[in-house]
């Protein structure tokens, strides 16, 4: 199933910015509170916010748990202490033929959701599949929390990269997520993903992504000033040219429902603000959000398809 190099990384774990050092060959264990196997919260076909992934959606393998913990987790399920009707245990033939039924379908995309503290898992997964004819395509949906070096790791493997950019100030990301270096570490995965693909996308003839970087920012309520410095960070750091999802869908989830700053939707004065600066800085690649999107990307990992309620 892994490798000796890799079954040496998961004995002393520190596959992600936290570092723990701990031995997840022995169970569970770490800040993200997970072992050596493959638990997943669901396998499925999800048609998401981007478009350039084509009408036939990608094939999404959903990890339980998670490096950040954030408080808002639209995902709340899944990251953190899932129950066991929610996570489900697989072997890796199980989970690869998961995958393959659904690409069978006709579906091209094979995305790593929260992958950032299952790096081994996910690499076994691309090595199994990335024989198969026609070889699918990679996406890593992560929450940026990834170390540089890491990234490194997927050079020529790993087709898209889909991350997000969360924070830009150090407080912010030490009270919603626990990591006041979120930035700093970001910042640097984000670079190493710029330095492997460029700003621009590689589509097919339909106008469906092959390989490329999709930035993702969600704007907070009340942090407009934090959206906008993300959005400078890409511009002028990076590239404007760079591919941004500009998303509004924010929800307060029943953990933050009464709280002071997370407890309430974005409003659109905030949006229009960041939409703003996102025409300001002259960034033109990409797409924005419809505040009702806020109703449309409430999964329930609950049911056989979260996002088909």
């Amino acid at each position: 199933m892994f490798t000796a190099t890799a079954i040496d990384r998961l004995a002393t774990c520190r596959e992600c910015p936290r570092g723990c050092g701990v031995n997840r060959l022995q169970g569970p264990t770490g800040f993200c509170a997970t072992g050596a196997g493959f638990s997943v919260g669901a396998v499925c076909r999800h048609r998401g916010e981007e478009p350039v992934f084509g009408e036939e959606g990608v094939c999404n393998v959903f990890f339980t748990l998670c490096n950040l913990q954030c408080r808002y987790c639209q995902n709340y399920q899944i990251s953190r202490k899932p129950r066991p009707d929610i996570a489900h245990e697989l072997t890796l033939p199980e989970l690869v033929g998961r995958i393959r039924r659904i690409l069978a379908e006709g579906v091209r995309h094979v995305g790593f959701v929260s992958p950032s503290h299952v790096f081994p898992q996910m690499e076994a997964l691309m090595e199994e599949l990335a024989g198969d004819r026609p070889a699918p395509v990679f996406v890593m949906n992560t929450n940026g929390y990834d170390l540089a070096e890491q990234i490194r790791r997927l050079a020529g493997r790993m087709h898209v990269y889909l991350p997000d950019l969360k924070y830009m100030d150090p407080d912010l990301s030490r009270r919603y997520s626990g990591c006041p270096d979120y930035p700093a570490v970001a910042q640097a995965a984000l670079r190493e993903m710029f330095r492997q693909k460029g700003p621009e996308l590689v589509l097919d003839d339909q106008g469906v992504i092959e390989s490329g970087l999709i930035i993702r920012h969600l704007v907070l309520p009340g942090q407009v000033e934090n959206s906008k410095a993300a959005l400078r960070f890409i511009a002028r750091e990076l590239s404007p040219e760079i591919t941004i999802s500009l998303m509004a869908q924010y929800m307060p989830i029943p953990a933050v429902a009464d709280d002071p700053e997370l407890g309430r939707r974005l409003s659109s004065a905030e949006y229009g603000e960041v939409l703003e600066e996102l025409d300001r800085l002259g960034m033109e690649n990409g797409w924005v959000q419809d505040l009702a999107s806020q109703d449309y990307y409430c999964p329930d990992f609950a049911l056989s398809h979260p996002f088909e309620q």
